[in-house]
């Protein structure tokens, strides 16, 4: 008995022996020397706010402003980390095919900008108050402006204003409705105006834009002005200023995104620059779907269900 316990204890003490010795022979590695160690995370990017467009003038940061209308766009931009998204009241023309921004409604509006507000986590959303919802008296504006922020994520509204609008910014800034001024070209007042011409009255542009300052608008948009008069009216104001077709001296530029897409199928004013060509994407790739289709190529076996 005692010997064959003797033998078992001697067999399983070899075998533990052979596989401790394998262990020894094995490389040692320290993760820490042959491998990179993870990177930090990136720091997550913060909401920019009304207040932080001051501050990125007064650090001489550009403002980066697009538009958007419905979700996958709007996060799309949000994810490339633009600083301010505008619903504007050109979706009326990009989207719903009108010739101008007149016929969209505060209705209208106010459902592109839920869309917008749910898809943004990091961007200032802006929404256009749209024709006359702001020229009908203070309160009634005061109201319409209400409405856009408290029916929306969107944390300011923009208006087409001068200097005579002065009490309408006043009293939507005391109301804590953040205003962005628009001066300029007014695309509202396209029957008045007989069409989008350069604006070039200097005199009444610094006016409407000290005004629009002076009266609390936390920015001034400017549109269709001589960049040599956008440039004096940014180192006049203490508010950053946002161009579009107003030259680089501005704090910013904002552009239709359909613009910058390709994605218009009429006029490209000459201040939008096209960085894609997304309407012969769209083009080539139905076309090449409808030819799958009539030649039985779509759907493969792959893509159907057995």
């Amino acid at each position: 008995m005692w010997r064959f316990l003797a033998a078992t204890f001697l067999r399983c003490a070899g075998a533990a022996a052979i596989r401790l010795l394998s262990l020894w022979s094995l490389p040692v590695t320290m993760p820490c020397m042959t491998e990179e160690l993870p990177s930090t995370p990136p720091r997550k990017r913060q909401r920019t706010t009304v207040p932080d467009f001051q501050k990125m003038k007064g650090a001489g940061q550009k403002i980066t402003m697009l538009t958007a209308y419905d979700y996958p766009l709007a996060a799309l931009l949000d994810e490339a980390g633009v600083d301010g998204i505008l619903v504007g009241d050109s979706v009326s023309v990009v989207v719903q095919g009108h010739e101008n921004t007149l016929p969209v409604t505060l209705d209208e509006i106010i459902y592109h900008a839920e869309i917008v507000g749910r898809a943004v986590e990091h961007a200032l959303v802006i929404v256009d108050m749209p024709f006359p919802t702001y020229r009908l008296g203070v309160h009634k504006a005061i109201e319409n402006a209400a409405r856009i922020l408290k029916e929306t994520r969107c944390q300011a509204v923009k208006l087409e204003c001068g200097a005579q609008q002065a009490d309408l910014i006043s009293g939507l800034v005391d109301a804590g409705i953040p205003v962005m001024a628009h001066v300029g070209l007014s695309p509202q007042a396209v029957h008045q105006l007989g069409g989008y011409k350069v604006q070039r009255n200097e005199e009444q542009l610094l006016d409407d834009a000290l005004t629009a300052e002076r009266s609390g608008a936390f920015a001034v948009l400017m549109e269709c002005i001589p960049s040599e008069i956008a440039a004096k009216i940014t180192e006049t104001l203490a508010v950053p200023t946002i161009g579009i077709g107003a030259g680089s001296a501005c704090d910013g530029q904002v552009l239709v995104t359909h613009d910058v897409l390709g994605l218009t199928s009429g006029y490209v004013p000459r201040f939008a620059r096209q960085y894609a060509n997304l309407a012969q994407t769209i083009r080539t790739a139905a076309d090449a779907f409808c030819a799958d289709v009539r030649q039985g190529r779509f759907p493969e076996d792959t893509e159907s269900y057995k």
